[in-house]
Protein backbone atom coordinates (compact mmCIF):
# COMPACT_ATOMS: atom_id res chain seq x y z
CA UNK A 1 0.00 0.00 0.00
CA UNK A 2 1.51 3.27 -1.32
CA UNK A 3 1.65 6.00 1.52
CA UNK A 4 1.85 9.40 0.18
CA UNK A 5 3.34 11.84 2.81
CA UNK A 6 2.16 15.20 2.15
CA UNK A 7 4.23 18.21 4.24
CA UNK A 8 2.41 20.40 6.29
CA UNK A 9 3.30 23.38 4.60
CA UNK A 10 0.89 23.00 1.76
CA UNK A 11 -2.02 23.41 3.79
CA UNK A 12 -0.86 26.87 4.91
CA UNK A 13 -2.38 28.93 2.87
CA UNK A 14 -2.42 33.23 2.34
CA UNK A 15 -6.08 32.89 4.59
CA UNK A 16 -5.41 30.76 7.24
CA UNK A 17 -2.01 32.53 8.04
CA UNK A 18 -4.11 35.82 8.12
CA UNK A 19 -6.38 34.29 10.47
CA UNK A 20 -3.56 33.16 12.60
CA UNK A 21 -2.58 36.82 12.99
CA UNK A 22 -6.19 37.65 14.00
CA UNK A 23 -6.47 35.32 16.62
CA UNK A 24 -2.88 36.33 17.73
CA UNK A 25 -3.30 39.98 17.83
CA UNK A 26 -7.14 39.49 19.60
CA UNK A 27 -5.12 37.06 21.97
CA UNK A 28 -2.92 39.81 22.97
CA UNK A 29 -5.25 42.38 23.25
CA UNK A 30 -7.72 40.59 25.24
CA UNK A 31 -4.79 40.14 27.85
CA UNK A 32 -4.08 44.02 28.21
CA UNK A 33 -7.52 44.56 28.91
CA UNK A 34 -7.70 41.87 31.71
CA UNK A 35 -4.13 43.92 32.85
CA UNK A 36 -5.93 47.66 32.31
CA UNK A 37 -9.19 46.34 34.22
CA UNK A 38 -7.54 44.43 37.11
CA UNK A 39 -4.59 47.61 37.45
CA UNK A 40 -8.15 49.69 37.20
CA UNK A 41 -9.30 47.60 40.00
CA UNK A 42 -6.39 47.77 42.29
CA UNK A 43 -5.84 51.55 42.25
CA UNK A 44 -9.58 52.42 42.70
CA UNK A 45 -8.92 50.27 46.47
CA UNK A 46 -5.56 52.01 46.78
CA UNK A 47 -8.06 54.65 46.24
CA UNK A 48 -10.57 54.30 48.73
CA UNK A 49 -8.55 53.01 51.22
CA UNK A 50 -6.30 56.24 50.58
CA UNK A 51 -9.23 58.60 50.51
CA UNK A 52 -10.84 56.51 54.24
CA UNK A 53 -7.47 56.72 55.95
CA UNK A 54 -7.97 60.51 56.06
CA UNK A 55 -11.13 60.10 57.75
CA UNK A 56 -9.31 57.71 60.38
CA UNK A 57 -6.68 60.57 60.55
CA UNK A 58 -9.68 62.17 61.57
CA UNK A 59 -10.76 60.44 64.20
CA UNK A 60 -7.67 60.43 66.26
CA UNK A 61 -7.92 64.34 66.66
CA UNK A 62 -11.13 63.25 68.36
CA UNK A 63 -10.11 60.32 70.31
CA UNK A 64 -9.62 62.20 73.66
CA UNK A 65 -13.03 64.26 73.66
CA UNK A 66 -14.11 63.23 77.62
CA UNK A 67 -18.05 61.66 76.39
CA UNK A 68 -20.74 61.92 78.67
CA UNK A 69 -24.35 60.29 78.17
CA UNK A 70 -25.61 62.22 80.93
CA UNK A 71 -28.16 65.22 80.63
CA UNK A 72 -27.17 69.15 80.89
CA UNK A 73 -26.89 69.51 84.92
CA UNK A 74 -29.40 71.61 86.69
CA UNK A 75 -28.13 74.58 89.03
CA UNK A 76 -30.07 74.51 92.48
CA UNK A 77 -29.67 77.81 94.06
CA UNK A 78 -30.97 78.74 97.53
CA UNK A 79 -32.54 82.55 97.56
CA UNK A 80 -31.85 83.12 101.19
CA UNK A 81 -31.75 80.50 104.48
CA UNK A 82 -35.74 80.20 104.61
CA UNK A 83 -36.35 80.61 101.15
CA UNK A 84 -37.05 77.23 98.94
CA UNK A 85 -34.34 76.24 96.68
CA UNK A 86 -35.23 77.25 93.08
CA UNK A 87 -33.79 74.89 89.95
CA UNK A 88 -31.88 76.89 87.26
CA UNK A 89 -30.62 75.80 84.23
CA UNK A 90 -27.35 76.14 83.63
CA UNK A 91 -26.29 77.75 80.33
CA UNK A 92 -25.66 75.55 77.21
CA UNK A 93 -22.56 73.47 76.94
CA UNK A 94 -19.93 75.35 75.05
CA UNK A 95 -18.62 73.35 71.74
CA UNK A 96 -15.99 71.49 71.58
CA UNK A 97 -12.50 73.05 70.25
CA UNK A 98 -11.94 70.28 67.74
CA UNK A 99 -15.59 70.81 66.04
CA UNK A 100 -14.20 73.98 65.24
CA UNK A 101 -11.20 73.47 63.66
CA UNK A 102 -11.59 73.68 59.66
CA UNK A 103 -10.08 71.17 57.79
CA UNK A 104 -9.47 71.22 54.15
CA UNK A 105 -9.29 68.13 51.11
CA UNK A 106 -6.72 68.15 48.88
CA UNK A 107 -8.52 70.16 46.17
CA UNK A 108 -8.59 73.07 48.89
CA UNK A 109 -12.07 72.82 49.79
CA UNK A 110 -12.63 73.71 53.62
CA UNK A 111 -15.11 71.41 56.00
CA UNK A 112 -16.01 70.57 59.25
CA UNK A 113 -17.09 67.90 61.41
CA UNK A 114 -20.43 67.97 62.87
CA UNK A 115 -20.54 64.95 65.18
CA UNK A 116 -19.33 61.16 65.86
CA UNK A 117 -21.50 58.01 64.36
CA UNK A 118 -20.66 55.15 66.79
CA UNK A 119 -22.19 51.74 65.48
CA UNK A 120 -20.89 49.37 68.08
CA UNK A 121 -22.58 45.63 66.90
CA UNK A 122 -21.08 46.72 63.44
CA UNK A 123 -17.91 48.31 64.70
CA UNK A 124 -18.27 51.29 62.59
CA UNK A 125 -17.01 54.50 64.20
CA UNK A 126 -16.44 57.34 61.99
CA UNK A 127 -16.55 61.51 62.20
CA UNK A 128 -19.39 63.09 60.20
CA UNK A 129 -18.70 65.89 58.11
CA UNK A 130 -20.80 68.93 58.04
CA UNK A 131 -21.14 69.42 54.55
CA UNK A 132 -21.56 66.51 51.68
CA UNK A 133 -20.51 66.19 48.12
CA UNK A 134 -18.36 63.78 46.39
CA UNK A 135 -14.81 64.84 47.53
CA UNK A 136 -16.17 64.58 50.98
CA UNK A 137 -17.83 61.59 50.41
CA UNK A 138 -14.21 60.23 49.75
CA UNK A 139 -13.45 61.01 52.91
CA UNK A 140 -15.60 59.78 55.87
CA UNK A 141 -19.64 60.07 56.41
CA UNK A 142 -21.53 63.26 55.63
CA UNK A 143 -24.65 65.28 56.91
CA UNK A 144 -26.83 65.10 54.43
CA UNK A 145 -29.94 66.80 55.85
CA UNK A 146 -31.46 68.03 59.34
CA UNK A 147 -30.29 70.50 62.03
CA UNK A 148 -28.06 70.07 64.77
CA UNK A 149 -26.59 66.43 66.01
CA UNK A 150 -29.37 65.26 68.41
CA UNK A 151 -31.51 68.19 68.57
CA UNK A 152 -35.18 67.80 67.94
CA UNK A 153 -35.63 66.77 64.06
CA UNK A 154 -34.13 64.26 61.68
CA UNK A 155 -30.63 64.02 60.93
CA UNK A 156 -29.50 61.97 57.93
CA UNK A 157 -26.00 60.81 57.51
CA UNK A 158 -25.27 59.43 53.87
CA UNK A 159 -21.89 57.27 53.40
CA UNK A 160 -20.79 55.27 50.47
CA UNK A 161 -21.40 51.13 51.28
CA UNK A 162 -17.98 50.32 48.69
CA UNK A 163 -20.38 47.01 47.64
CA UNK A 164 -19.88 45.81 51.62
CA UNK A 165 -16.46 46.33 52.28
CA UNK A 166 -15.10 47.46 55.80
CA UNK A 167 -15.47 51.22 55.39
CA UNK A 168 -17.78 53.86 55.79
CA UNK A 169 -21.44 51.96 55.20
CA UNK A 170 -20.23 48.95 54.20
CA UNK A 171 -21.91 46.85 56.88
CA UNK A 172 -25.01 48.71 57.08
CA UNK A 173 -27.01 46.10 55.86
CA UNK A 174 -26.55 44.20 58.68
CA UNK A 175 -28.51 46.48 60.96
CA UNK A 176 -31.30 44.89 62.39
CA UNK A 177 -34.82 46.47 64.24
CA UNK A 178 -33.50 46.86 68.07
CA UNK A 179 -29.88 47.71 67.42
CA UNK A 180 -28.17 50.52 68.77
CA UNK A 181 -26.84 53.33 67.20
CA UNK A 182 -24.60 56.50 69.09
CA UNK A 183 -24.22 60.09 68.24
CA UNK A 184 -21.83 62.39 69.60
CA UNK A 185 -22.78 66.29 69.29
CA UNK A 186 -20.42 69.00 69.34
CA UNK A 187 -20.49 69.46 72.88
CA UNK A 188 -19.07 65.69 73.22
CA UNK A 189 -22.58 64.40 74.52
CA UNK A 190 -23.06 61.11 73.43
CA UNK A 191 -27.17 60.39 72.84
CA UNK A 192 -28.12 56.39 71.84
CA UNK A 193 -30.76 55.94 68.91
CA UNK A 194 -32.57 52.76 68.25
CA UNK A 195 -33.11 51.36 64.86
CA UNK A 196 -37.10 50.86 64.30
CA UNK A 197 -37.12 50.64 60.73
CA UNK A 198 -34.93 49.83 57.59
CA UNK A 199 -35.95 49.44 53.90
CA UNK A 200 -35.06 50.34 50.31
CA UNK A 201 -36.07 53.45 48.24
CA UNK A 202 -35.63 54.48 45.03
CA UNK A 203 -32.62 57.28 44.01
CA UNK A 204 -34.78 60.14 43.54
CA UNK A 205 -36.85 59.51 46.87
CA UNK A 206 -36.45 61.61 49.39
CA UNK A 207 -39.25 61.67 51.92
CA UNK A 208 -37.24 59.98 54.44
CA UNK A 209 -35.42 63.16 55.30
CA UNK A 210 -38.87 64.61 56.52
CA UNK A 211 -38.13 66.61 59.47
CA UNK A 212 -41.82 66.04 60.80
CA UNK A 213 -40.55 63.57 63.92
CA UNK A 214 -43.66 64.81 66.09
CA UNK A 215 -41.27 66.49 68.44
CA UNK A 216 -38.78 63.23 68.63
CA UNK A 217 -35.05 63.01 68.14
CA UNK A 218 -34.64 60.67 65.07
CA UNK A 219 -31.43 59.64 62.77
CA UNK A 220 -31.83 58.20 59.72
CA UNK A 221 -28.55 56.34 58.07
CA UNK A 222 -28.26 56.23 54.15
CA UNK A 223 -26.41 54.65 51.65
CA UNK A 224 -26.29 52.57 48.06
CA UNK A 225 -27.64 49.63 47.52
CA UNK A 226 -28.24 47.39 44.53
CA UNK A 227 -25.09 48.44 42.30
CA UNK A 228 -26.27 52.34 43.54
CA UNK A 229 -29.49 51.47 41.62
CA UNK A 230 -31.56 52.29 45.05
CA UNK A 231 -30.84 53.94 48.52
CA UNK A 232 -31.09 51.87 51.58
CA UNK A 233 -31.99 53.49 54.39
CA UNK A 234 -32.08 52.87 58.14
CA UNK A 235 -34.38 54.94 60.63
CA UNK A 236 -33.40 55.54 64.08
CA UNK A 237 -35.15 57.14 67.23
CA UNK A 238 -33.71 58.62 69.84
CA UNK A 239 -33.65 56.38 73.54
CA UNK A 240 -34.51 59.30 76.33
Amino acid sequence: MNQILVNQKVYVTPKLTRKKKFYKIQFVLSILVVLILISYYAYSEYDKRKNAAIGDDLMDDFANIDPTTADEEILVVALNDKAETTQVEQPAPQILEQFNTVYRTANGTPYMVDSILNIPTLDIKYTVLSDSNNELLKISLNKFWGGEPNAVGNYCIVGHNYDGKDIFFGKLHKLNNGDVVELQDKTGKILKYEVYKKYIVQPDDVACTSQLTNGRREMTLITCADGGKTRLIVKCTALE
